[in-house]
C-alpha cells in the first residue's frame, strides 16, 4: 500500500463532501520519493458553494489546491407517494442530489477519470463524510486489495446490534453485493447464525477501493443498469398559495442510487464511527463521534508512554478499558499531520505529563 501511494498512483474521493497529507509523508520516508495524495470531493449543487469558501477560509488545510478537485453530483426531482412533483416554490421542481451512486455519472461529466489518468492515479480510496475514524489512502487496505488483483473492494465491521444503520454485505443469488439497512425487513435483521451471532453481520461503513480501469468499465458500461433506491424523506414545498411548508414527517420521494451497487460487476475495524443524527441522539450522532475520536486518540497517547493530569491536577484513574460512551478519562487531540494511526508518538509524549485538554499539533510536534 505505501509503494503504490510513493508511486502517485493513489488517490482519496470524498463522497458528499480527511485530509491526505499525513499518509503522503509516511510513504515518502518508508520509500525514500516525494509523493502527492489528490484529493477529489463530489459535491451536490446545494454544498458546492460552501465547501469550497470552508476550504478557502481555511487554506486548504496546507494542501496544494491543484490537488484538491471538487465536481457535482446530479440532481433529481422529488416526488410525492403517488408521484406527482414537489415543488421548491411555485416556479421551481424540488431537486435533490441523486445518491453517492451518483458518483458514476458525475465522474464522467467532469472527466474526472481522465484527471486521475494525467495524475497517474491507478487506485481510488473512496470513503463517506460521516465516519469520523476512517483512515485516508489506508495502506493497509489499499495493499491488500491490490495484491488480490481487486476491482473493488469494501471494509466491513462487525453490526454492534440488529438495527444498527447500516448496510450489510452479502450474497444475492450468488453474487455478492451490499443490502442497504432500509432494505432489510426487521425480522432478516434479527436473524442468527449457529454461534449466536447475527446471520447478516458485515456492516457495509462506504469504505471502498476501485482501480480506475474499474471505474471506467462503470462508468462507459455499467451505470445505466443501476437502479434507483426509495429515499423517504422530509421535503419543503410550497402550498397552493405560495408558502414555504417544512414538514414534520416524511412526505415526500427521492430517488437515489448507491455507490456499492456495482459490486456485482466486479470479476472478481477501529476504523467506523458513525455521524448519521443531530444532537441529542444517544447513536451516531456528532457526540458520540466526537468521543469516539477522543478515546482514540487518548489510547494511542497512553500508549506512546503519555501520563495526564486532570483540572485539577490529578492523575485519572487508570482503567482496563474505556467505556462505550462518554469522554476518556482525559481529553487528548492528535493532529493527522503528526501521526497517522498512533506511530511515531513515542518522541513526542513517552515519559511525559500533560494536562487536559491537551492538543498535540505541528506546531506542537515541532517545539
Amino acid at each position: 500500500g505505501f509503494r503504490q501511494i510513493a508511486l502517485n498512483k493513489v488517490a482519496v474521493l470524498l463522497l458528499a463532501g480527511g485530509q491526505g497529507r499525513r499518509v503522503e509523508q509516511l510513504a515518502g520516508e518508508r520509500h525514500g520519493t516525494c509523493c502527492t495524495v489528490p484529493w477529489y470531493v463530489m459535491t451536490s449543487e446545494f454544498t458546492l458553494g460552501p465547501t469550497a469558501e470552508f476550504f478557502r477560509e481555511h487554506d486548504f488545510f496546507h494542501l496544494d489546491p491543484a490537488n484538491v478537485v471538487m465536481f457535482e453530483q446530479r440532481l433529481l426531482p422529488a416526488v410525492t407517494f403517488d408521484g406527482k412533483v414537489i415543488l421548491e416554490r411555485k416556479d421551481k421542481v424540488a431537486m435533490a442530489p441523486d445518491g453517492n451512486g451518483g458518483l458514476y455519472c458525475a465522474l464522467e461529466d467532469h472527466k474526472i477519470l481522465e484527471d486521475m489518468e494525467r495524475r497517474g492515479v491507478e487506485f481510488v480510496h473512496v470513503y463517506c463524510v460521516d465516519n469520523i475514524l476512517v483512515r485516508l489512502a489506508d495502506p493497509v487496505f489499499i495493499g491488500f486489495c491490490v495484491l488480490q488483483g481487486a476491482d473493488c473492494g469494501a471494509k466491513v465491521v462487525e453490526k454492534a446490534y440488529p438495527e444498527e444503520p447500516v448496510g450489510v454485505v452479502c450474497q444475492v443469488d450468488g453474487v455478492p453485493q451490499v443490502v442497504e439497512y432500509s432494505e432489510i425487513s426487521p425480522d432478516t435483521a434479527q436473524l442468527r447464525a449457529s454461534d449466536g451471532g447475527l446471520l447478516y453481520n458485515a456492516g457495509n461503513i462506504c469504505n471502498h477501493f476501485f482501480t480506475r480501469g474499474f471505474l471506467k468499465a462503470v462508468t462507459r458500461e455499467f451505470e445505466p443498469l443501476l437502479k434507483p433506491h426509495v429515499a423517504v424523506k422530509k421535503v419543503p414545498y410550497v402550498d397552493e398559495e405560495g408558502n414555504l411548508i417544512k414538514p414534520l414527517k416524511p412526505n415526500g420521494i427521492k430517488m437515489e442510487k448507491f455507490v456499492f451497487d456495482v459490486f456485482r460487476f466486479a470479476k472478481r475495524e477501529e476504523e467506523f464511527s458513525p455521524l448519521k443524527n443531530a444532537e441529542p441522539a444517544d447513536r451516531d450522532s456528532p457526540r458520540t463521534s466526537r468521543q469516539a475520536l477522543l478515546a482514540q486518540h487518548y489510547r494511542w497517547a497512553l500508549q506512546a508512554g503519555a501520563r495526564f493530569l486532570d483540572a485539577h491536577g490529578a492523575w485519572p484513574p487508570e482503567l482496563p478499558s474505556l467505556p462505550p460512551n462518554g469522554d476518556p478519562p482525559a481529553i487528548c487531540e492528535i493532529s493527522p499531520l503528526v501521526s497517522y494511526s498512533g506511530e511515531g508518538l513515542e518522541v513526542y509524549l513517552q515519559g511525559r505529563e500533560f494536562q487536559s485538554p491537551f492538543i498535540l499539533d505541528e506546531d506542537q510536534a515541532r517545539e
